[in-house]
């Protein structure tokens, strides 16, 4: 009878495309404290399974604990069986804790987003509860590609075609760096049988026709390189956007007088500063003061009061009025029945994708 294989015989090749996710796991959690906990954001697809199991591999070596978070959105009719099988295979991984999250997806956006927001406050409470140091998230550099092509087409701004930070508050994302087929590769090469989502093959998602037709057209006819490219891309406007965000804090500290029931900043100080720093301005007081995101054409609209002023009356935003008086601009909070300005879709401070 022959004899009962070695662990190191059962022990998967350390292929490429295991090494590198490897890699980059190990690289994303090299700064966390030792004994801290690590949790994997598991959908059970190629992407996330990879990430899983490069976490159970390198935690441990860098004296931390991973564990994984399986949120079941209900929006499939076996998606519990699918959440189930995921933590199945978390658990073969070495991860613990392994929780699985049910959640309600509203109805009131679309589907997507509904289930990202619902995805990710549930992922915010686990992570408090278990006192988590960090959430790892799956995304790929076609990923990353893919939002930046997006971003492109709503025309919203710097930050939107930035894409998706590789750290964000408490979220990482390990793999921005790999391409999806190299994850595949990791699955393969590990004998981990991936879930196939059936809503990455529906085209009635801008992001799954962004995949399956615009970036492979692109690759075809300009370059195949297009994806790394895109990626590139997203990181000077990440670094740009971050820059420019920073100058604002200092200047907006030198320009900005607080008062009971708003605030206000110099006509002067605006104009002496471009565009891209009176616009941010703007757009972080509305933010930071009255908890208010706005459209560039709102934001427009307010700068008008800096750049083409002749005597018009106050814009109206969201539970705001802003007004030019005595050489600066007053943001108070506005009456319930003001009108406000319109808005459009390229808001140049859309959240980022968690």
């Amino acid at each position: 009878m022959p004899s009962e294989p070695s662990p190191a015989a059962r022990r998967p090749r350390l292929t490429p495309a295991v090494a590198d996710t490897r890699r980059a796991v190990r690289e994303a959690l090299a700064d966390l404290p030792a004994g801290s906990l690590a949790l994997v954001a598991l959908s059970g697809g190629p992407d996330s399974l990879a990430l899983a199991a490069a976490t159970g591999f390198e935690a441990p070596r860098l004296g931390l604990r991973a564990g994984a978070v399986i949120v079941d959105h209900g929006l499939q009719p076996d998606s519990g069986a699918v959440a189930e099988r995921a933590a199945v295979a978390a658990r073969a991984l070495g991860l613990d804790p392994i929780q699985i999250e049910r959640v309600m997806v509203g109805i009131s956006a679309g589907p997507e987003a509904a289930a990202r927001h619902a995805r990710y406050a549930r992922l915010e409470r686990e992570a408090a509860r278990l006192g988590a140091a960090a959430v790892l998230l799956g995304h790929s550099l076609d990923d990353q590609a893919e939002t930046v092509l997006l971003g492109l087409a709503r025309g919203s701004g710097t930050l939107s075609i930035a894409g998706m930070a590789a750290v964000a508050g408490l979220y990482r994302r390990p793999l921005l760096g790999i391409r999806r087929a190299t994850l595949a590769q990791a699955c393969v090469d590990q004998g981990l049988e991936p879930w196939s989502d059936p809503h990455n093959s529906d085209e009635r998602f801008a992001r799954v026709r962004v995949r399956r037709r615009i970036l492979p057209m692109l690759e075809e006819h300009l370059d195949a390189g297009i994806v790394e490219a895109l990626a590139r891309t997203a990181a000077i406007a990440r670094e740009d956007a971050e820059a420019l965000d920073h100058m604002v804090d200092e200047v907006a500290e030198e320009l900005t007088d607080l008062a009971d029931g708003g605030c206000s900043l110099t006509v002067a100080g605006l104009l002496a500063n471009p565009p891209a720093i009176r616009h941010r301005l703007i757009r972080l007081v509305m933010r930071s003061q009255f908890g208010v995101a706005i459209s560039r054409a709102q934001t427009l609209e307010v700068a008008r009061l800096v750049t083409d002023w002749h005597g018009q009356g106050p814009v109206h935003l969201p539970g705001v009025r802003v007004e030019r008086t005595a050489g600066r601009i007053v943001f108070v909070l506005a009456l319930e029945n003001e009108h406000i300005v319109g808005d459009d879709d390229s808001d140049e401070h859309l959240p980022d994708r968690p």
